[in-house]
């Protein structure tokens, strides 16, 4: 009966790689439990839908700067029942609190960063997605997507 003699260099370097490659696991193991939302399993398909906060700003004839602020794309469809990852990046205005309207969700896009919105609306209809400090013209605004549902 003969056995598989290692050299210690060549042992050594299996034990790293077998540490690494388990270690590596483990982390994407923990990682993709913090991100899993809607009861999703790896093989499930969800959309990604992506979305930016926009200002446009002039001066009007007599020297008034005026700005709107908008979100674009201003109008997504989704299907009733559909998982959608909402994807939005904060380009213009420091913070965008919002909610969208007939639902429970909320929460804030800020400048630089993007914010993760998981949306599954099972009633047809259509759902405004509403800035909290853009609301008006008053306010530069109003700030306003619509989310479709059919």
């Amino acid at each position: 009966m003969k056995f598989l003699v290692l050299k210690k260099d060549t042992l050594v370097f299996i034990l790293v790689t077998a540490f690494l490659l388990v270690t590596i696991s483990a982390w994407f193991l923990l990682k993709a439990g913090d991100t899993t939302v809607f009861n999703q399993t790896v093989n499930e398909n969800i959309r990604e839908i992506h979305m930016v906060t926009v200002e446009f700003n002039s001066k009007t004839k007599d020297g008034k700067e005026i700005e709107v602020y908008r979100w674009d794309p201003g109008t997504i469809q989704l299907n009733a029942g559909e998982k959608v990852n909402l994807y939005i990046s904060g380009v213009n205005g420091e913070e965008h609190p919002f909610y969208i309207e007939g639902t429970d969700i909320k929460g804030t896009v800020k400048k630089g960063e993007e914010t993760m919105v998981p949306l599954q609306i099972d009633k047809e209809g259509t759902y405004r997605l509403i800035c909290e400090v853009h609301g008006d013209r008053d306010h530069n605004g109003p700030m306003i997507a619509d989310i479709i549902v059919d």
